[in-house]
């Protein structure tokens, strides 16, 4: 059975479900119906995944990665700093770029928990090829999920979610590079429409590059996470209708915090890709150093997907918001760890670790990033610290 064809019956099954479960009697049916539908991150009769349709999910994925992302395909995308092009129709068919986009748009429906489950097997496979995934799924397609009104998802989300697009986010920022922007067809970008208002004059517009004016100046050649191409876009007196603006004229910043929490949690599955994948060794100190990667990979493992159940779970709850502490706590947990691990590799292996012949090197540019993208480590832990002060004075 095909990858998509199990995960379209899942789904089917779900709504099979959701079908037959009794629903709930209200005198105010209306009402409630639209403060869930305005607060929700779920698309509307959003059913939480079964701990079988997550396992099932996960053997799935790997199987994909096992036979479409192998180690030569991996390296090679690092080495030559080029995302295989193949790679977004592979993805779109195997239901995986739509993981928590609504079924009217030919996404699956199944929430944070599938997200993260798929952002994980695929970064054991290929960090940047990973990266790439979240940056289209979670950067754009979510973003427009959680944001965009009904025009501009029927017209942006079933090709995204296929694979036939793809999509990316730019920030109009002096190096502030653009995730997958150098090969995009659609880009959220972020920009400053009245500077006077500071970050209350940010305006989110969904730009075609196929615009006039638009072009890519170069593409970055960076340390790690090479193939998840990053680029210097230029926006030459680029024209962008009235039906591209995504939220509010000047409310971008609140587009922009609509999904950074769940950015976070999403991109903290990234690093447990990374934490685990050296083999067992008999020697007792080594033996000891895998005990310590193994246990600090289980510790991110279980973080991030208690999070991403939290959400998931609390999905009918009409003020349903991700804890912003616990987003940020695991991605920053995760990250650091994943670092970690990846130079205990290196070191585990000696010599052979430094050179290029083997992945540990790659790992360990690769793991770097998760401590610098979607807010560094100082970021995050300022976020947390924050969001403490915040819920104690209010006590």
């Amino acid at each position: 059975m095909s990858v998509t064809t199990l995960l379209t019956r899942r789904a089917c099954e779900r709504a099979f479900r959701l079908a037959r479960r009794p629903r709930p009697v209200s005198t105010t049916p209306r009402l409630i119906h639209q403060r869930a539908a305005s607060s929700s991150k779920h698309p509307r009769g959003f059913v939480p995944p079964t701990d079988e349709d997550l396992v099932e999910l996960r053997d799935r994925v790997k199987e994909f990665a096992r036979r479409e992302i192998p180690e030569q395909k991996a390296a090679e995308t690092d080495k030559n700093n080029d995302f295989p092009s193949d790679m977004w129709q592979k993805l779109g068919e195997a239901g995986f770029l739509g993981i928590t986009a609504d079924e009217d748009y030919g996404g699956l429906a199944m929430g944070y928990q599938a997200h993260c489950i798929i952002m994980e097997e695929i970064s054991k496979a290929s960090g940047s090829i990973g990266l790439s995934f979240a940056a289209h799924s979670q950067l754009c397609v979510n973003q427009l999920c959680l944001n965009g009104n009904a025009d501009q998802k029927a017209r942006f989300l079933p090709g995204l979610v296929s694979g036939e697009k793809i999509g990316a986010l730019a920030m109009s920022e002096h190096s502030a590079g653009s995730d997958v922007g150098p090969d995009a067809h659609y880009i959220i970008v972020y920009s400053k429409t009245d500077p006077s208002k500071a970050s209350q004059g940010i305006t989110a517009f969904i730009v075609d590059t196929t615009s006039r004016g638009f072009s890519c100046a170069r593409k970055l050649d960076k340390l790690g996470m090479r193939g998840s191409n990053t680029g210097e876009l230029l926006f030459e007196e680029v024209f962008v209708p009235a039906e591209n603006v995504l939220g509010q004229v000047d409310g971008g910043v609140k587009v922009l915090m609509e999904g950074l929490d769940i950015e976070r949690l999403v991109l903290s599955s990234g690093p447990l890709g990374t934490q685990f994948s050296t083999p067992i060794a008999h020697n007792q100190l080594i033996q000891a150093k895998l005990a310590d990667m193994y246990t600090k990979y289980r510790a991110s493992h279980s973080y991030t997907h208690a999070v991403a159940r939290t959400l998931d779970l609390a999905h009918a709850e009409p003020n349903n918001r991700p804890n912003t502490q616990d987003c940020a706590g695991a991605i920053l947990y995760a990250a650091e760890r994943a670092t970690e691990c990846a130079l205990d590799a290196v070191q585990l292996m000696g010599g052979m670790g430094y050179v290029n012949e083997v992945p540990a090197g790659r790992l360990v540019r690769d793991a770097k990033l998760y401590e610098i993208g979607a807010g560094t480590s100082e970021i995050r832990r300022m976020v947390i610290g924050r969001a403490f002060n915040k819920e104690y004075a209010a006590r």
